[in-house]
């Protein structure tokens, strides 16, 4: 896989008996097959939890919803003490551009959950955004924020 814009961590990756490779998802606690995808939402939840403070036990992965009467999942959600979700995080395999369509899926999503922070990324490039509902204004940040930061 390719190298990411995103610290390293020590994976663990198995073959199924389908031949394909498994990356294990601390999250969902069972092995999921390994995408490009995949592979930047488990570095990308590893730097959450190990350097951005985030409590492994408020991250979901793959969160079902239902838009538009349709079935959706948002790629993973942060909640907060009180099981509020806080954070929506979408993910695209590192080849893939962030373009306005992506940040389109993420506010589409949104719509049901209205957290307070969306965050795309590709492995590669990252983008944060803090939504004020109150002003309706939102703000780019230059980085992630830490769990503790969050408002």
């Amino acid at each position: 896989m390719i190298e990411l814009n995103l610290p390293t961590y020590p994976y663990r990756l198995r073959r199924n008996l389908d031949g394909n490779i498994a990356i294990w998802d601390s999250v969902r606690r069972r092995y999921v097959v390994l995408t490009p995808e995949e592979w930047v939402r488990q570095h990308f939840v590893a730097y959450l939890v190990g350097h951005l403070g985030y409590p492994a036990g408020r991250i979901g992965n793959e969160i079902s919803l239902i838009f538009n009467d349709m079935p959706r999942r948002c790629d993973t959600v942060v909640y907060d003490a009180q099981g509020n979700a806080q954070v929506l995080i979408e993910y695209k395999a590192p080849h893939v551009a962030i373009t306005q369509d992506v940040f389109d899926q993420i506010v589409r999503y949104n719509s049901i959950l209205c957290v307070p922070y969306i965050i795309v990324s590709n492995g590669l490039t990252h983008y944060c955004c803090h939504i004020d509902y109150t002003t309706r204004t939102h703000t780019f940040l230059p980085e992630v924020p830490t769990y503790n930061a969050l408002k």
